[in-house]
């Protein structure tokens, strides 16, 4: 199984970059990761949001794969815990597609988008920086490998 981070953002700080490369190098092939930026919308001072929202979406749908398993990722999402999480990617292994994580940009996920994912996760009940968001997604994908294969980086 691969799994896709289809962020929003681009040019992340280089202590953001570093986690998440060492993350990814932990991970076996059979459970990789792989980070894909997503352009921003064009934001300004008199912009159109949605217009910004709908950019983001459509570049998102681009990188998106025929037979992804879609999680958009958002503050209205199902709460799991990193046992949880353990137990949604041995599901995601069995069921033989690849997974695609949705997270969008500072004004959330494509509606489209969002009503198109077979599942909704949150991180976490407050508004987190999406340079944040990367790495400790990244450490809780590598904790819920561990927690599946009994390595003893969990306790």
């Amino acid at each position: 199984m691969k799994i896709r981070l289809l962020a929003v953002g681009q040019r992340m700080p280089s202590w953001v970059e570093q986690g998440v490369s060492e993350y990814r190098k932990r991970l076996p092939r059979d459970f990789s990761l792989e980070v894909v930026e997503i352009a921003p919308g064009t934001r300004g001072k008199n912009a159109d949001v949605a217009r910004a929202v709908a950019q983001e979406g459509q570049r998102m749908r681009e990188r998106l794969r025929e037979g992804d398993h879609r999680i958009a990722l958002e503050v209205t999402g199902q709460p799991w815990s990193t046992e949880q999480l353990a137990q949604q990617a041995d599901s995601w292994r069995h069921r033989g597609n690849d997974v695609a994580l949705l997270v969008g940009g500072p004004d959330g996920l494509e509606p489209q988008l969002s009503s198109q994912a077979e599942q909704h996760w949150s991180l976490s009940s407050l508004t987190l920086p999406h340079p944040l968001v990367r790495l400790l997604l990244c450490e809780q994908l590598y904790r819920a490998w561990t927690l599946l294969v009994g390595h003893p980086y969990h306790r």
